[in-house]
Order: C-alpha cells, then structure tokens, then sequence
C-alpha cells in the first residue's frame, strides 16, 4: 500500500525498473491493483490517477466531488482536483508529459493479471505526451511480496493442512474398510470442521474428488451430488487455509496443498500417474534452486516449462490442461505476481525475491482418472534460495 512508510521502497523499484514513474489508473475499482495500492475508502466513481515518481513526492488526480476518499492524503504530496474532461487531460499532460511511466498494462495480453488498464485510457495518457510500458515488475515486487510476518504464517498453516490432509485419507480409508464409506462432501465438511478447530480460515472449498471426479480440476462436492468413497478408489484432496489474523494485523498468507492416495493398493496406471506428476513437481523445484543458487534470473515461464516436458515425455502431455502454478499473496490465494505458467499465459515475470506461487502439475483422464501434487515455494529475501512447504512433501502415493 502506498503510505510515507512504504514511499521509499517503491521509489526503489521503480528506479530499478528503468521509468520515469508509476502511473495507477482507477475506475470503479475496475483495477485491483491500483485499488490496492491507495486503499481509499469511500464513495469513488470518477476516474482516478495516482502519479508515483521515482523521486519526490506522488500526485493523486482526482474528480472535484469525490474529495471525501482523500483526506488523509500526506499533505506534503501533491493533489490535483479536476471537473471536466479537458481539465482532466490537461492536468495529465501536465503531469506525465514527456515521461516513461508504468502501468498495468501487458502488451498482447501477456500477463491479463497486469493489464487492467483500458485501451481507451492506454491512448489518453500516450496523447498526452508520455511513453507507457507495462508494470509488471513492480507490481511483482511492491503488491505480492510477503513480509517476514506472513512467511511465518504460511509456513504454520501450512505444516497444519499437510496434518490435516493426511488424517483426512486415514479417515476415509478406515471408513472403506469398515463397511460405512464416507462420501467426498462429508469428508470435505470434516477438514472445514479442522480448519475452525485450528482456527484457519478459508474463502471456499476444499475439494475431495473421487476417480473419474478428480479429472474435473475444478469439481466440488455437495450435498446429495457426492460420490461415495470406496476401497479402490484414488482420492485427490486440495486444501488450502490461512491463519486469520496476524500481530501485525491483516490476515495471515494462505497455504495451498494437493494431495493423493489410495483407499486399498493402487493400480499400475494410478502408480504411473502419480510418478509422472511427481517428477514434473520436482524439475521445477530443481531449474528453481539451480538457477537461484546460480543468482541466474529464471520466470514463471521457464519453471512451467521444465515441468511440463516431463509430462509430455511419460506421454500425458495432452492430459495436462493447466498452468503449473499460480503467484499467492497477501491480497488472494491466486494473486498479482508472478505465476509458473507459459499455456495459459506468457508469463514473463522475474521470480523476484520474496514472491510466493504453488508448483501443482496435474493429469486428467476424463472418466478415468485425475492426479495432482501441489506444494508452495517461496524466494528467500537473498534471492539464492528457494524455501518450499509443507516440509514433507509427498513423494509416493498414500495407501489408506
């Protein structure tokens, strides 16, 4: 968030990212990021631009009747009130004239987790005489990077859902076994009933798929719609909680894991699937640590890559319909920064210290079977190191 404390810092980046400053643009809180970024509150319907410089002090630009949402604004930084049209694109050239700004805004649609910026505004801000590069980076390291305070939480929620997964297939096995399966919603209520015993929080889910369910990557049991869970069935379970508040206050960083197993031994197919994801899991985590050990950039892009040629190469290649993992950060579970993807987008972006992502290859055979694994990674402030959650992660799958 944009305060007097955090000026500094993003003035950083910005000289780093090689512009002249950075240009929010908001409309209806159509861009979350530049949402995010001023935290006002209040009534704010006209447009908004928030001038960051990469020295001195920002500039807000603001509609006359919308005043409330400011007051709090630093006084030593500059506010520039407009009514009309014309006074709104003189004030910007009058701003921005000249300039190399940022904004978010990802040419071909690149990365749509950055490009909220209208085509129409794109146009305004180049008639008024500046240069308009995407904001990417910045937002990578101002908007998703965690604190010291939410790494800690993620890595103790994280420990807890690895728990909780765990005593999850123990319970459906010993169900099977028993003559009395549990159904996947029931199971599903179970871990909530854990989350709020372990006082985590979550926005949605989880999800406990069954078989040919599973091959669903996004299926969610409900009530009466819920397959039972049987001996011989592979069951996927993604969890993914967060503590609810930290010391510091704000909730605290989601952790997000995908595990399976076996109720009875497995088949040779279900055994083959799992290898599969396992080693694509694991060559991503190896290119990252190579590479970060190394102090060699590598992006999201490049980690996609890696995991996704060992699919292809054990012949499931078609089967993996997905992006390798997506960024996590303090705003959402599937955030701002950068993801490990290069199917679904062209995910350009430096993994930069401090960001945060999951690594979740999946296969999905439709009516026959779907297999994930899905750890989180997060770059060390050194920008050498990779630390990764849960601290046992799954490497056979588990026979319950």
């Amino acid at each position: 968030m944009l305060n007097a404390r955090s000026l500094a810092g993003i003035q950083r980046a910005i000289a780093d990212a090689g512009v002249d400053g950075w240009l929010l643009y908001d409309f209806r809180r159509i861009n979350p990021i530049a949402a995010g970024m001023l935290a006002r509150e209040g009534m704010l319907t006209r447009r908004i631009f928030c001038y960051i410089p990469r020295s001195g002090n920002p500039v807000a630009i603001t509609h006359a009747i919308e005043q409330g949402p400011w007051l709090d604004w630093p006084g030593g930084w500059g506010k520039q009130v407009y009514s009309s049209w014309k006074s709104l694109e003189s004030t910007l050239r009058a701003v921005v004239g000249g300039k190399r700004v940022a904004m978010e805004y990802s040419p071909g649609d690149a990365v749509p987790y950055v490009d909220y910026v209208p085509g129409g505004v794109l146009e305004m801000v180049r008639a008024a005489g500046a240069e308009v590069v995407t904001s990417g980076e910045l937002v990578s390291r101002i908007y998703a990077v965690w604190t010291d305070e939410q790494r800690a939480s993620h890595e103790r929620a994280a420990e807890i859902i690895a728990t909780i997964a765990k005593e999850a297939f123990a319970r459906a096995g010993k169900a099977a076994k028993s003559g009395k399966p549990l159904d996947e919603y029931t199971l599903t209520e179970w871990i909530r009933g854990e989350f709020a015993r372990h006082d985590l929080e979550t926005d949605h889910g989880p999800n406990v798929s069954v078989g040919p369910n599973a091959a669903n990557p996004h299926y969610e049991p409900a009530p009466g719609k819920s397959s039972p869970i049987t001996s011989g069935s592979v069951v996927l379970i993604d969890l993914w909680a967060r503590e609810k508040s930290l010391a510091g206050g704000g909730p605290g960083m989601y952790a997000d894991q995908t595990w399976m197993a076996s109720i009875g031994e497995p088949s040779p197919k279900a055994k083959d699937v799992f290898a599969a994801i396992r080693d694509a899991r694991d060559a991503a985590v190896a290119l990252l640590r190579e590479r970060l050990t190394a102090g060699q950039p590598v992006r999201g892009g490049e980690v996609d890559d890696a995991s996704r040629a060992v699919v292809v190469s054990r012949g499931y290649g078609d089967a993996f319909t997905h992006r390798t993992g997506h960024s996590i950060d303090v705003r959402g579970l599937h955030g701002s920064g950068p993801h490990i993807d290069n199917l679904e987008t062209r995910e350009e972006r430096l993994l930069v210290p401090g960001v945060g992502f999951s690594i979740e290859p999946g296969i999905y055979i439709p009516g026959e079977i779907g297999m994930r694994t899905e750890i989180n990674a997060y770059v060390a402030s050194d920008g050498r190191s990779l630390v990764i959650t849960p601290r046992e992660i799954q490497r056979e799958l588990i026979v319950a």
